[in-house]
């Protein structure tokens, strides 16, 4: 029978649907053609395929070759389709041995000579291929990568002709070593004892890291507004093998692909204020993932938060609420996991020196006022803590008293961040209204407080509930079972420039 049958893996966002890749030989005029949706990219994959089969020694069928990539409607592109169909060729042509074909996926971009080059995604058709229960076949190249999903059967070639090898004796190929995450000691590069003074921004950076929380630093230029962002990711809990898996394979699908040696590091993603809309939030022809994407389960660093286009930082107020973004074009939609913390940085005024005490602000009203419009009301509500970075007299710099370290403090952390998972699952930032309700509970006088701070400081219902989520984490670092006065007032104190910003 001249038909064969390879199995291989598409890319459809962050998911790697399965594609059957049908080979049929028959009579007629000798001619090469692919049907089921092929890009140009996989169009051109014949030349590539006659040119892999031939100087690997083998014969090139002079017949009518159909291939079908199947299913038809999903639409193919790149060159992860090269290995498939030129093993499809071989197989229906009875040059290698078809049976075998049905126990492994197959992956990778043929050169003229026979070569193996690696393609984006490989981590996710890993992923699919081990729920599958079959054998993925990667270049070399994507074999390290593709054995960070535990109990995947992985193995790596670098020629046509070692693939044939193993499918010949079925032990040609030995699998890559497993990659293993990195100590958390080794991700404390930048430490937070590398700041100094600040202890109020600290406090905030702490609470901000128990419970998931947005966080908008405003101060002067040089007073380590960016330094404390930076710091953010070494006191984050370490990433559970799930989450890790999640980050790395939208990595892995992006254009700069997927960075081994992050691999288990939360993400920390500061993007230009000239990025685009589509630059953060993902898109084009072939939907591709954005900045909010690639700081899944880390960190979005907008600096010169007002120097972005208002309508590029619009964009992100339904993914902070939503924790994913939908990439829909007339022919296909991507979604996108985007469940990241924001740490947007500030100057005060246009020239960055109101309320400084050792420089005089140059800014009038107007001008400060058209400066804080840049950014929104609706975005600024979605910003649980708000805290003002002031400049540090030049005795701290000196550094006679030694600053915790960031290890010390994530160590607060994850025992805050635990006592949130063992109660509700997740961290308070995630809490819906309901569960707000039931675990964010305060006693009368406690709501008459709040009500008042509501009332004087202009808050929406959203500032409401995060004002609540906040006190809950405060009390988490705090160890108490219940939200208190002094935790309810320090997230309050956080929401106090919620009426400057907005107007």
């Amino acid at each position: 029978m001249s038909l064969a049958i390879v199995y291989t893996r598409a890319q459809v966002g962050i998911d790697a649907p399965l594609v059957s890749v049908e080979v049929h030989l028959s009579g007629g005029l000798p001619g090469l053609f692919i049907v089921g949706l092929p890009e140009a990219a996989v169009k051109e994959s014949k030349d590539r395929v006659r040119g892999a089969i031939l100087n690997g020694q083998f014969e090139f069928p002079s017949r009518r070759i159909t291939i079908n990539l199947a299913p038809a409607d999903l639409p193919k592109e790149g060159g992860r389709f090269d290995l498939p169909i030129a093993l499809g060729i071989l197989a229906a042509s009875g040059q290698i041995n078809r049976e075998r074909l049905q126990q492994y996926e197959f992956l990778g971009e043929l050169a003229l000579g026979g070569d193996l080059r690696g393609v984006r995604g490989a981590l996710p058709a890993a992923l699919a291929c081990r729920d599958a229960q079959r054998t993925l076949l990667v270049p070399r190249d994507n074999a390290d990568e593709a054995m960070l999903v535990s109990d995947a059967n992985v193995l790596g070639a670098a020629h046509l002709l070692e693939v044939c090898r193993q499918l010949a004796t079925g032990n040609a190929l030995q699998p890559p070593i497993a990659r293993q995450a990195p100590p958390p000691e080794s991700i404390l590069e930048r430490d937070l004892s590398d700041v100094r003074g600040q202890h109020h921004a600290k406090r905030a950076l702490e609470i901000a890291a128990a419970g998931g929380h947005n966080l908008l630093l405003i101060g002067p230029p040089g007073t380590g507004k960016t330094m404390l962002a930076s710091r953010l990711p070494g006191i984050m809990p370490p990433l559970s093998e799930a989450e890790a898996l999640e980050t790395a394979a939208i990595a892995s699908i992006s254009a700069q692909g997927l960075d081994l040696r992050q691999w288990g590091i939360r993400p920390f993603r500061a993007p230009h204020h000239t990025a685009s809309a589509v630059a953060l939030v993902g898109g084009g022809g072939q939907p591709r993932p954005g900045e909010i994407s690639l700081a899944h389960h880390g960190v979005l660093f907008l600096d010169e938060l007002p120097e972005y286009d208002r309508r590029v930082l619009e964009v992100l107020r339904e993914p902070l609420e939503s924790g994913r973004i939908t990439i829909s074009r007339a022919a296909r939609q991507a979604d996108f996991p985007a469940r990241f913390q924001l740490v947007a940085a500030m100057n005060p005024c246009p020239c960055g020196y109101l309320g400084d005490a050792e420089r005089r602000c140059a800014c009038g009203q107007e001008q400060i006022r058209r400066y804080r419009a840049r950014v929104s009301g609706p975005l600024v509500d979605r910003i649980d803590l708000h805290i003002e970075v002031p400049r540090l007299v030049h005795r701290v710099l000196r550094g006679e008293t030694p600053e915790e370290c960031s290890a010390t403090v994530r160590a607060r952390v994850c025992a805050a961040r635990e006592r949130q998972l063992h109660r509700a699952g997740k961290p308070n930032s995630a809490l819906n209204t309901r569960e707000i309700e039931r675990y964010c509970g305060l006693d009368e006088a406690d709501h008459r407080l709040l009500e008042h701070a509501l009332e004087r400081l202009g808050l929406s219902p959203r500032a409401y509930h995060r004002i609540l989520k906040v006190a809950r984490t405060i009390a988490d670092l705090a160890g108490s079972d219940n939200i208190r006065t002094p935790h309810l007032t320090e997230a309050i104190s956080y929401r106090a420039l919620d009426r400057t910003m907005v107007r």
